[in-house]
């Protein structure tokens, strides 16, 4: 186990408890701008960074070097100036798990064995994050999630999990007729007590296969969630799942950032009205200039129905044009296949193969 640190304290702590729990501590006094080269990381099975993100120089050592180390061997963060951005960052780069200072060394070293336990445990693929946003309310982004959901879990080629952080409405249990069972409770203040065996238990499994994490729905409830237990809760499911599907609320909340910056793709869902379609394109212009380049949000046009030549209603150039660089694509307006699907708890297709509402979000999902 490496720790590159300058907390003398920190290391002395490690050292002394790392024994009992089979870790050999290989320790860097120094911080991670001034580590000269990987070598000296060499033979270690995890690595353990402690990050001053005051410091600029730090975050962009980390950044050059994270995923070089995360190559070799699972990294674990530590850092004291947690919040919101610190958090995007850390989870656009991908790494293992982060934990808050101060903490415990037993803490850091039961961190790091659970890293290295999913390790092992996994085929070590990256998993694939696809994150789906309202532009406004009613345009039908629980459907498309859940029909894209099902869509990546088909023929069980990949295990796929909904993951459904609209705390207050929880239809995506509602649209599978599948029982929530994540307790928010238990996972402690900060996700702490989430581990892969916990994460079972809160599954809910269709019998399409695909996997559903939700919690019983809140309305009318206040729910601050800590981004922490967000991403501790995203976290463990990637290292279980190969795909994820996450169902965001359309208001943005304190851990909405977080969430579209550690997902490989983002989608805006609308509808098929002029202001709908202002709305998806001024919030997919807003979240790609928050997030950077390295997160670009799409938009879906639901329900898409073209109006008469010589008729009234937009056209197809009318939303391609609206819409630019960052229009992903239409999904058919069809209200009573979707209605029959929802009321039964089944996917698209089993009502009726070969439609084309399917059709049109697989295509989008291929990228075609």
């Amino acid at each position: 186990m490496a720790v590159v640190s300058r907390d003398q304290a920190l290391l002395s702590a490690l050292k002394a408890d790392a024994s009992r729990l089979g870790f050999e501590i290989i320790d860097q006094c120094c911080g991670i701008d001034e580590l000269e080269s990987l070598q000296r990381l060499d033979g270690a099975a995890i690595t353990v960074i402690d990050l001053d993100p005051s410091r600029r120089e730090q975050l962009a050592a980390l950044q050059k070097l994270a995923p070089a180390i995360e190559g070799r061997s699972p990294l674990v963060v530590l850092t004291e100036g947690f919040d919101d951005a610190v958090a995007r960052y850390l989870l656009q780069l991908r790494v293992r798990d982060f934990l808050r200072k101060p903490v415990s060394a037993d803490d850091i070293l039961r961190c790091c064995n659970m890293a290295l336990s999913s390790r092992a445990g996994s085929s070590m693929t990256r998993t694939d994050v696809l994150a789906f946003i309202p532009a406004a309310g009613g345009v039908g982004n629980t459907t498309i999630a859940v029909e894209a959901a099902m869509q990546l879990a088909e023929g069980g080629r990949h295990s796929v999990c909904l993951v459904d952080l609209d705390f207050h409405n929880n239809a995506c249990a509602d649209f599978l007729d599948l029982e929530p069972r994540l307790d928010l409770k238990e996972l402690g203040p900060l996700g702490e007590r989430l581990d892969p065996h916990l994460l079972e238990v809160m599954l809910s499994q269709h019998a399409s296969g695909l996997n559903l994490l939700a919690a019983p729905a809140r309305p009318g409830e206040p729910c601050e969630i800590d981004p922490q237990v967000i991403s501790r809760i995203l976290d463990v499911c990637a290292q279980r799942f190969d795909r994820l599907v996450i169902d965001l609320p359309r208001n943005w909340t304190n851990v909405t950032d977080d969430v579209l910056g550690g997902s490989d793709r983002v989608f805006i869902v609308t509808d098929m009205t002029v202001p709908g379609l202002r709305c998806g394109r001024r919030l997919a212009m807003r979240i790609n200039e928050r997030l950077g380049p390295a997160t670009t949000a799409k938009v879906i046009v639901n329900r898409f129905q073209v109006g008469s030549l010589f008729g009234s209603g937009l056209r197809k150039s009318d939303v391609e044009r609206a819409l630019g660089a960052s229009y992903a694509g239409p999904v058919a307006n069809n209200y009573a296949l979707v209605r029959e699907a929802i009321d039964r708890g089944v996917p698209l297709s089993s009502v009726k193969q070969g439609n084309r509402l399917s059709a049109d979000l697989s295509r989008i999902l291929s990228g075609r």
